[in-house]
């Protein structure tokens, strides 16, 4: 997307970003971390996507997979302390950890397809290639065309679907036999589609001689300095988080008790906690740098605009100069 600042930046710092991001969303499962890394994807995949898309694929896809992981959790896990509703059927007890822990779970894969979703926009093909090309080049191809595999799905399929619109054999005409005969024919021509531009690809790829040792490749990537100044911002916010982290600040426990490092849950506080200053260094140093690639849009495109501003100035300024002189040649002729 080239009207954003983040996805300008070199590969390796928004590779390094999401890995971090998203790692921190998995495995530091406390609430803190947790709505950080959600006010944070949200706003960055509404930044690139807008607003109708996020609402849409939420509401769509990723609140109902919340919604039963959310509930199959405590159908399945019995641990716990803390009962809640006795089954008769099966005998076992829905505890409050394991329905807490479901929640849990629901929020962590709303959140990472979240930012898979800003991943996708920003880690284009060449980026990913860029990076592991040369150590693995036919994972990373692979990789790579996994990765597109989905929206470029998506794209042709209403191509295929317009074209059989148009000769009357589409999903949404005749019986029901119909339908489905059609549905499968789209099916069909969407499959060998793409499994003759996976062929194409391959054979466009080793005819360059991609994976070839000593093989050279053009990159229009270079880091520079402000590469430099982002690179050693996000690795001093990660050592801060790193550290915090492993002082006791993000600890969350969720069997057979809920312990979380910071709350009070149930008369109960984790040993493992660390002082107040520490967790709120480390809370705020994980949400500094969960924002940045919006800090960094926000504050390039407010500088464009001051710039637009001083610009438009100087030219209405010079232009009412040059006419000033016109007219004061005129009235001297």
């Amino acid at each position: 997307m080239m009207g954003d600042a983040f996805s300008r930046c070199h590969p390796l710092l928004n590779f390094f970003y999401f890995l971090v991001v998203m790692g921190f969303t998995m495995f530091m499962q406390h609430p803190v971390f947790l709505a950080l890394s959600f006010v944070a994807a949200v706003s960055y995949a509404t930044w690139l996507n807008g607003w109708r898309k996020v609402l849409r694929m939420n509401l769509l896809f990723t609140l109902p997979g919340l919604l039963i992981t959310a509930l199959l959790n405590p159908m399945f896990n019995h641990y716990g302390v803390t009962p809640l509703l006795y089954i008769e059927s099966s005998g076992n007890w829905v505890t409050l950890e394991a329905l807490v822990y479901g929640i849990v779970l629901g929020c962590v894969l709303f959140i990472i397809i979240l930012w898979f979703s800003c991943y996708n926009q920003v880690m284009t093909s060449d980026k990913f290639i860029y990076l592991f090309g040369r150590i693995i080049p036919a994972l990373s191809l692979i990789l790579s065309m996994a990765l597109r595999f989905v929206p470029h799905f998506m794209n042709q399929m209403k191509i295929i679907r317009n074209g059989q619109k148009c000769v009357g054999m589409d999903v949404s005409n005749g019986s029901l036999t119909k339908k489905i005969r059609y549905g499968l024919n789209m099916v069909s021509i969407l499959v060998t589609w793409a499994l003759e531009n996976a062929i194409e690809t391959a054979d466009s790829m080793k005819s360059r001689g991609y994976g070839l040792r000593g093989r050279t490749a053009f990159s229009i990537y270079h880091f520079d300095k402000r590469d430099r100044k982002m690179a050693a911002l996000m690795l001093l916010l990660t050592g801060v988080v790193l550290y915090g982290c492993s002082c006791g600040a993000a600890f969350a426990q969720y069997n057979p008790r809920i312990l979380l490092a910071g709350f009070e849950v149930m008369g109960r506080t984790p040993a493992e906690s660390c002082n107040a200053g520490l967790a709120l260094l480390t809370f705020a140093s994980f949400g500094l740098f969960a924002f940045l690639p919006l800090l960094l849009d926000v504050t390039e495109e407010a500088a464009m605009k001051r710039s637009r501003s001083h610009t438009g100035g100087d030219m209405e300024t010079t232009y009412r100069g040059i006419y000033e002189e016109l007219d004061r040649g005129g009235q001297m002729l």
